[in-house]
Formats: structure tokens, sequence, C-alpha cells
């Protein structure tokens, strides 16, 4: 199809030919404002990227950790023996000096302990240790004092902490455990959530600085592989690295935080915008070869910029249709930057390219001759081409058989696609050699896991009789049904506490025993009059296994029935975590089939006829081999991978569209069907198999990134590019020949019955 409105590329042209330094400038002074724009980046707390707060379940989410939920810093310390009164009497110094921090509210720990059980004196010798440990609650003093060889240090932070405090905090605790000088033979550390979000933020910025390196080394690799027919060969890169630019000052200037997730953005498009910029580079060389420098400008842009427009909206629908379903906010801003960069690496290719090489002064290379008559570079590689051509006649001569076995795998692959699990553990984001992540095992593995189910209760006065009598039977009944719950706490716990182990039972015994329990403790499980929580919690277990349970606690919760003016719901991380199962698995079929209307009607709307859906069936079955490779492989959809076939919808319609567009062409010059099918792929499926392995590079280094999903996120991508790659050069073909025989059968039997009357 002739692209019907050129107008803005022949001002684009012309504006180059006439001003090129103007130009260039312009260039440079929008990518030091990038430059800029890029240190306003700031690192996403992690409850937001998961958090949909127009989601009910995100809103009470949200809702509980304002009101209820407060963060804990935990010191671990380990020795031959911790109890020691040198070790006790350097922990009162330490907790001394944290208690003054900012944003602490309060530090507890084993010197507390010993207070307690000792008149308010902090022991003095082994035998007063000894003798305090022998007298306090043994249950209570193993949460402190695991063992003689460990004891935890718990610092309990304000509620009003922003998440931005985490960096600050990190490095105060880490600063004042340096320069308390521990005993001889005991070790320190800090871990908690503000430590392990620190160091995983730190983490994730190291890794998106080395996976963009590495992304454009390799790219570096495969440019001097794959296109040294031209003069200039790294010039792509440039191009790909100054489109990074420009989308780093976007995300800054328009407030786009970074996360594990969106930091996969980078090395896709990498891997995607090379071909935009090989594309643009390849044609100029070319036209530059027969044609002046000016002209050789103008025809490059006015020609290719159009052409390459459309594949990049046609991958950028698929990209669309993730920011509209996307299960989550990180995803969405995952899609968001994937289209904004794609937009600034097509821009950045389209204008640097021809005015460089204006102000450079291109000159193309000369062709050396070989025994065949063609010149060197794969871009010219007629055995390759060859090769092709002869797959592509093969394909268009018997296309009923080949679609069949592969339409068989796809259909095979839509069936087990069901099967392959969905995790969300947020274990799979992170390096598991991270020092953070190995600390905060440390703490699961001795004191158990520190995951809560909560039920969140609404009513009209917490301290009705029948609201608490409630809250006590409802925390005791689930907690008997179900083995994988070890404890529930609730206000009620400290009631019976503070009152002989019974639950006062009218409002002026409730009143009384109240004011008895400390406010601190009270502002743990109730909010104002109205509002209060049960907290269950937990053995170790699996998101999925998380999840049945949670199903099985409101099958629970509907049961038991409430009296008029309460309302009780379960929130907490973990029912967050199982509730993204449930949207990923929601999400994940309605958003492909959203990318696929989207190409649908973008095909439709540009080319005016029906035959020109044909790349939407190669989209389609690659999508059905992706499910197959995953089963097989052991894979699991995480938020990344769920992605996987907009994704796919995205790469493979931009391949499937430039064959379909170049046999076109070569129907138009008068050639048959079959021809023209060998024809399209000898003279573009070289330069796809190019652009499919420059995006193959790229994606490569997902695979080397510490964190696990997104290694697993550039796997799969690497093998969907080659399944792209297939779906164009063998798929295509079989398909414009069934399409054109239905089209030649359907036109003859109309032009006879048109005869006949």
């Amino acid at each position: 199809m002739k692209p019907i409105f050129k107008l803005p590329f022949e001002y684009i042209a012309t504006a180059i030919n006439s001003r090129p330094f103007i130009v260039a400038g312009t260039v440079f002074a929008l990518l030091l404002i990038a430059v800029y724009g890029a240190t306003m980046i700031t690192m996403e707390e992690e409850s937001e990227n998961y958090l949909n707060k127009d989601n009910p379940v995100g809103i009470l989410l949200d809702h509980y950790s304002t009101g209820f939920s407060s963060d804990f810093i935990i010191i671990i310390v380990e020795g031959e023996d911790v109890t020691e009164p040198g070790v006790v009497e350097y922990l009162s110094l330490l907790e001394e000096d944290l208690e003054d921090e900012k944003y602490v509210e309060s530090v507890s720990g084993l010197p507390d302990i010993l207070r307690l059980a000792n008149s308010g004196i902090l022991p003095q010798n082994k035998v007063e240790v000894e003798n305090a440990l022998e007298t306090y609650d043994k249950s209570a003093l193993e949460t402190i004092l695991p063992s003689k060889t460990m004891t935890f240090v718990f610092i309990e932070l304000k509620s009003e902490t922003p998440y931005e405090a985490n960096e600050n905090l990190a490095k105060t605790v880490n600063n004042i455990i340096t320069m308390s000088h521990p005993p001889a033979g005991v070790s320190v550390e800090a871990s908690g959530n503000p430590i392990y979000n620190y160091e995983v933020d730190e983490n994730i910025s190291e890794d998106m600085g080395n996976l963009i390196v590495l992304a454009l080394f390799l790219m570096v690799i495969a440019m001097c592989l794959f296109f040294s027919h031209v003069r200039y060969r790294l010039l792509p890169v440039l191009i790909v690295f100054c489109g990074l630019i420009f989308t780093f000052g976007f995300m800054g200037l328009a407030g786009i935080r970074i996360s594990s997730i969106v930091i996969a953005a980078f090395p896709v498009l990498i891997g995607i915008g090379i071909d935009y910029a090989i594309q643009f580079h390849s044609r100029f060389d070319e036209e530059i070869k027969n044609a002046p420098m000016k002209e050789a400008v103008f025809t490059t842009i006015t020609c290719s910029g159009p052409s390459i427009l459309l594949a990049m909206v046609a991958t950028g629908l698929g990209f669309i249709a993730l920011i509209i379903m996307a299960p989550i906010p990180m995803v969405a801003d995952f899609g968001i930057i994937c289209l904004v960069g794609l937009v600034c690496c097509y821009i950045s290719g389209m204008i640097i390219i021809p005015t460089f090489a204006v102000i450079a002064g291109y000159r193309p290379k000369k062709e050396k001759k070989v025994r065949s008559g063609s010149s060197t570079g794969i871009g010219s590689n007629i055995s390759y081409n060859n090769f092709l051509g002869k797959i592509a006649s093969k394909t268009a001569k018997n296309p009923i058989p080949v679609l069949l076995v592969l339409l068989m795998l796809s259909v095979a692959g839509i069936q087990y696609d069901d099967r392959v699990i969905i995790d969300t553990d947020e274990d799979s984001m992170v390096n598991p050699d991270l020092p953070a992540k190995i600390s905060f095992d440390k703490i699961t593995n001795v004191i158990g896991s520190t995951y809560t189910i909560i039920a969140y209760i609404k009513t009209d006065s917490v301290k009705d009789p029948d609201t608490l009598k409630w809250i006590d039977g409802f925390g005791d009944y689930v907690l008997s049904k179900h083995d994988d719950l070890n404890e529930v706490t609730s206000i009620t716990t400290y009631l019976k506490e503070y009152n002989n182990g019974v639950l006062p039972s009218n409002s002026e015994e409730i009143e009384a025993v109240w004011n008895k329990i400390p406010a601190d403790t009270r502002e743990k499980f109730v909010s104002g009059d109205t509002e209060s929580i049960i907290e269950f919690s937990m053995d170790d277990m699996s998101i999925p296994q998380a999840q049945r349970l949670i199903e099985d606690m409101r099958t629970d919760l509907d049961w038991y029935s409430m009296h008029p003016g309460m309302n009780a719901e379960f929130t907490g991380d973990l029912v967050m975590f199982s509730e993204l199962i449930s949207q990923i698995k929601d999400t994940k079929n309605p958003m492909t089939y959203l990318g696929i209307i989207f190409i649908f009607i973008f095909l439709l709307a540009v080319y005016r006829k029906f035959s020109a859906v044909s790349p939407v069936v190669p989209i389609i079955m690659i999508i059905g081999w992706n499910g197959l490779i995953m089963y097989s492989m052991g894979f699991t959809y995480s938020f990344l991978t769920a992605t996987l076939s907009v994704m796919t919808i995205g790469i493979a319609s931009e391949y499937t569209i430039l064959i379909m567009e170049r046999y076109q062409e070569e129907k138009d010059a008068g050639r048959g069907t079959l021809e023209s099918i060998r024809t399209a792929i000898q003279k573009i499926g070289t330069a796809i198999t190019i652009s499919g392995m420059t995006t193959v590079f790229g994606f490569s280094a997902l695979i080397l990134s510490t964190s696990p999903i997104i290694k697993n996120f550039g796997t799969v991508t690497v093998l969907t590019v080659g399944f792209s790659l297939i779906g164009a050069i063998i798929v295509m073909p079989a398909v414009i020949s069934i399409i054109e025989l239905i089209r030649v059968k359907w036109v003859s039997e109309e032009t006879k019955s048109l005869l006949l009357s």
C-alpha cells in the first residue's frame, strides 16, 4: 500500500537537507533535556507496583497499611553465647542509639526482657541473666531469643514512615551497627522489610545498568556480524542509545518510577528499536548508491518513514492492549515505557541517520565481487536468499500440509497453555544471592513465616460485647479448622490476657480492662471506635496454597454469621498476591484477544481488503507455540511472561506485515502468485533474519539478569522471536498461497455467475 500522507515526512527531509546543523543542534539540546529528566527517576515502592487502588482488594490493603500496618527493621545478633553480660550490655547501648533515630517508634530486644524479669534492672552477671530468663514466659522469649547463639532486636517504625525513607534508614542503621563495635566473636546484621526493599532497589538499579550495557554490547557484536556491508555499521547502536536516553528522560519528567518489571522494558526496546535503525540505515545505504545525497535523504525519509511507521504502529497496538488490560500497575508501566521507547527509537532513527549522513558526507562501501557475482555482506548473500526462496516455493506449493502440521502444534499449545502455573511469589523477582534475601530467609527459618492473613472488621462499635465475642469466636473457629494456621491474635487476645484469661462480658468490664492494655498494643489491632483486625499467623507456603487457604477462610467467614452493623473482609500481602493470580488468569487471554482485534482492525483500515489480515494467522499460531514451549519446558506465568502473547503480537506483526507488503509490491509488478511469494521472501527474508537476530541479541541480555523473573522472561522472549521468524518465512507464504487460491476460485465463480446471468 502506498502511504497517503507524506507531507510531514517531506518537511523533515527538506529540513535535514537544508539545515542539517540546526537539526543536529536541536537533537543534541533535546538529548540534554532528556539527560536532566533521567536524573529525576526514582524507585517505585513494590506494594504500589502490585496494588491497583481502583480494585476493592487494593483499596482495602491500602487502608489497612495506613491504619494498622507498621514495618520492622530486625537486627540479627549471633555469637557463641549472646546471653553473656558483655553482649547484653552492648545490646542495651545499641538499642539506645537506635531509639533516637527519626521514624523509629520503639526498639525491643533481649535487654528489655531481662529488665522486665529483674525488677527493671539490667542483670550484671551470668547468674542474674540465667535467673531472669528462667522466670520469663518461654513462648514469648523464643521470639527474641530463639537460642543461646542468636537473638533479635526489633525496631518498630512509625506508621507514617514513607517508602522513600528506606534508603536513609538502611544506611543509618548499618552505620550505627558499624560504629557500635560489637564484642569479639559477635556478628551483627540488619534485616527486615526496609533493609530488604533498599537492597532490592539497589540491586535493580545495578541490574538495569548492567543489562542495558550488556544489551548494547551484544548489539555491537550483532552489527559486526550481520551488518558489515554498510558504512558506519555501529550507527544503529548509537540510535538505540539515543532512543533510550529520550525514554529515560520521558520517565523522569513524567514521574514514572523504576520497578523490577519496568527494568525489563529497556532490553526489549534495544531489541525492537534496533530494527528501526537498521531499516533506515539500510534504505539510505541503498539509495545513496544510486542517487545524490539530498535525493537519497528525501527518498529514505518519505518512503521508509511511512512504511516503518505502519510497522511501529502495529507493534505499538500490542503494547496498548497490554496497558489497557494490565493486571497490575507495574505491567501497565512496562507497556507505557515500551510504547514510548518505540516512538523514541523510531524518531531517532528517522532523523539522526540522515542528518549524520549529510554532515559526515556519507559514502557507501564499494562492493567486492565474488565468484557468483554477488557482493560481500550478509545483506547480499545469494546462497541464503536462494535457500529462503526454495523454502517459500515449497511451502507455497504445499500450503495445506504445512499449515495443518503447524496448526496442530498451535492448537496443542493453546490447550496446554491453561496448565501453565501462574506464579506471583515475590521471591521469583529477587536475586536469591542478595544479602538482604539471605538475611530475611534466616529470620524466617528461625521464627517461622512472616506472612499473615488479616481479617479486617468494620463495625458500629469495637467495644460492643457482641462484636468482641464474634472476633474472639471467629478467630478460634478458623484456627481450629486450618492446620496451616498456627496462631491468631486480636484485641480480644489482650482483653483476656489482662482479665485473667477471660473475655469481659459487659461494657463496664470491657472499659475497665481496655484501659489496662498499653495504647501502642491496642493501636496495632484497633483504629478509632469502628475498625479492628484479626491477625492469623501461618506456616510458610506457596502462593497457590495460600490462595486455596484464603478461599476456604472466606467460606468460613460467609458461614460464621455477623450481627447487624458488622462487616469483615480478608486483606494483607498474601491476599494481594493470591488475588494477582486471579487477575493474571482473568486478563491474560482477554489481553491477547484485544491485541489481535487491534491488529485486525488496523490492517483492514490501512489496506482496505480482507486478504490483508493474513498476518493475523501466523500471529495466532505463534501464540499457541509459546504456550506449548512454556508448558514443555516448565516455565511459569509471572507478571512479565503473562504479557508474552501481547509481545508476540507486537514482534510478529512487524515481520509478517513486511512480508505481505513486499509480496504485494511484487504482485503489482506483474508477477504470478508463486513467483511473487518466492521473490518477496528472497528479497526481504534476509533483512528480516538480520533484524530477528539482532533482536535476539538484545533480548539475550535479559537471560543474564540476576532476577529470576526477568531471566525467564528473556528466555521465552528469545524463543518468541525465533517463532516470529518461522511465522514470517514459513507460515506467511502458505497463508498467502491459500488466500490467493480462495480469492481466484471465488472471483472465478462470481465471474461465471455474472456471465450466465
